[in-house]
C-alpha cells in the first residue's frame, strides 16, 4: 500500500497482544475451574440455630398484619397499619419473590436466631434469606420479639 509522504505504516506489536490474549485465556480457565470444582471458594454455611419459628404474615383489613406461629396458628403479634416499615418491607420482598415463582402464601417463612449472633428471615419455598442483623439492632429487634421465649430453667 502506498502511503502519502511523511506517513509511516507501523506494524502492530504482536508479542504484547499475544501475551495479553494468553493472560485472558488463563484467567478464564482458572475462574471456570474454581466455579466448577468449588475449590478455593468460600462456603457460606449458616451457623447452627439456637431458636427458630415458622411464621405466617397475614394481611388484615385496614392495612394491619397478623403474625402467626405457623405450627400452632397462635397469634404472636399484630402490626398496626402504617407502622413498622422494616418488617413490612422485608416480608414484602420475600412475598414478591414468591409471586414471581407462582408460590402462594401457604408455605411458612422461617425466623432463625443462630449461635453466631445472626438473625435470618428465610423463605424455604424460594431459598431466599435476609440477614436481619445487617440492618442494625433496632430493625433486627423487631423480629427478635417474634421468636419463641427461651426455655426457663429452674435452679
Amino acid at each position: 500500500m502506498n502511503l502519502p509522504a511523511g506517513l509511516h505504516h507501523e506494524a502492530t506489536p504482536r508479542l504484547p497482544l499475544a501475551a495479553l490474549g494468553v493472560l485472558v485465556l488463563v484467567t478464564l480457565i482458572g475462574v471456570a475451574a474454581v466455579r466448577l470444582t468449588g475449590m478455593g471458594g468460600s462456603a457460606d454455611l449458616p451457623a447452627p440455630a439456637l431458636q427458630a419459628r415458622s411464621l405466617h404474615f397475614d394481611d388484615l383489613p385496614g392495612g394491619g398484619i397478623a403474625v402467626r406461629d405457623a405450627d400452632t396458628g397462635q397469634l404472636i403479634d399484630t402490626v398496626a397499619p402504617g407502622t413498622n416499615g422494616f418488617l413490612r418491607s422485608a416480608v414484602r420482598g420475600l412475598v414478591r419473590d414468591r409471586k414471581r415463582q407462582q408460590i402462594g402464601p401457604q408455605p411458612p417463612f422461617r425466623l432463625v436466631a443462630r449461635n453466631d449472633g445472626r438473625l435470618t428471615l428465610e423463605d424455604p419455598s424460594t431459598g431466599r434469606r435476609i440477614d436481619l442483623e445487617a440492618f442494625g439492632p433496632t430493625n433486627a429487634g423487631v423480629f427478635v420479639r417474634l421468636l419463641p421465649a427461651p426455655p426457663r430453667t429452674t435452679p
